[in-house]
C-alpha cells in the first residue's frame, strides 16, 4: 500500500522530502505534484520502476511519454546538447511549464531515447515540492504525466490518486491541487517547433 505524505506546497517538510527520495533510490514509483499537473516518477537508472510507470499508464516506451525532470538549467545541460541559441531560450523559460525535446547526451539511458533521433524530453518545473525532491535526489526524475487509461485529463486530487493507485505506486505526495493542464512541448532539435500547446505561454518562442 502506498505511503501518503501531506507536503506543504510552499515550504516542503525536509523530513518528508528525504523519505520520498529514499523511496525513489530504493526502486520505488511516486506520484508527485508539478507546476502543470501531477506526475509519476522514478529514479533515472531504474528500468524496472520505469516499466511499472508505463504499465500504470497503459502505454509502451514507443509512445515517448517519459521526460527527464531536472532541478535547474545546469543539470539539464548535462543530459542534452544545447547550443547558445537554445540556451538563451531555455534560460528565459525555465523554470516553467514546458517540456523541451533536445538531442540527448550519453548520460541519458538509451532505453529512454527516441529510437531513431536520440532525443529526450526535458523540463525544469516551477514547483517547490518537485524542486525540493530534485535537489535532495541530486539527479533528474524520470517522469510522465499522471493520466490513467480511459481518463481524458490528468489526475489532480491527491486523495483520488491514493484511492486509485494505492497498490500500484509506493508513495503519493499530496502537495495540494495543481491543475490538469499539461506542459507546452517545444521541439528544439531543428529550429523551434511547437509540438503541443499547454500551460506554458507561447510568446517567448514567437508562436
Amino acid at each position: 500500500m502506498a505511503q501518503f505524505f501531506v507536503i506543504h506546497p510552499e515550504n516542503p517538510q525536509a523530513r518528508l522530502i528525504r523519505e520520498a527520495v529514499k523511496i525513489l533510490r530504493e526502486g520505488g514509483v511516486i506520484a508527485y505534484p508539478t507546476d502543470s499537473c501531477y506526475a509519476l516518477g522514478c529514479a533515472l537508472g531504474d528500468k524496472e520502476a520505469m516499466e511499472r510507470i508505463l504499465e500504470i499508464r497503459g502505454v509502451d516506451l514507443k509512445q515517448r511519454l517519459m521526460t527527464l525532470v531536472c532541478h535547474d538549467l545546469s543539470e539539464l545541460a548535462n543530459y542534452a546538447k544545447v547550443d547558445n541559441r537554445q540556451y538563451r531560450l531555455l534560460k528565459s523559460t525555465t523554470p516553467g511549464s514546458y517540456t523541451f525535446i533536445l538531442q540527448a547526451t550519453r548520460e541519458v539511458p538509451r532505453r529512454t531515447l527516441h529510437p531513431k533521433r536520440a532525443t529526450i524530453g526535458l523540463r525544469v518545473p516551477d514547483h517547490k515540492v518537485a524542486l525540493a525532491l530534485l535537489e535532495e535526489l541530486g539527479e533528474p526524475i524520470l517522469s510522465c504525466t499522471l493520466m490513467l487509461p480511459g481518463d481524458d485529463v490528468p489526475m489532480s486530487d491527491p486523495y483520488e490518486i491514493r484511492e486509485r493507485l494505492e497498490h500500484l505506486v509506493d508513495a503519493v505526495l499530496d502537495g495540494g491541487w495543481c491543475g490538469t493542464e499539461p506542459t507546452t512541448v517545444v521541439d528544439m532539435t531543428d529550429g523551434v517547433e511547437l509540438v503541443r500547446e499547454g500551460k506554458g505561454a507561447l510568446a517567448p518562442f514567437g508562436f
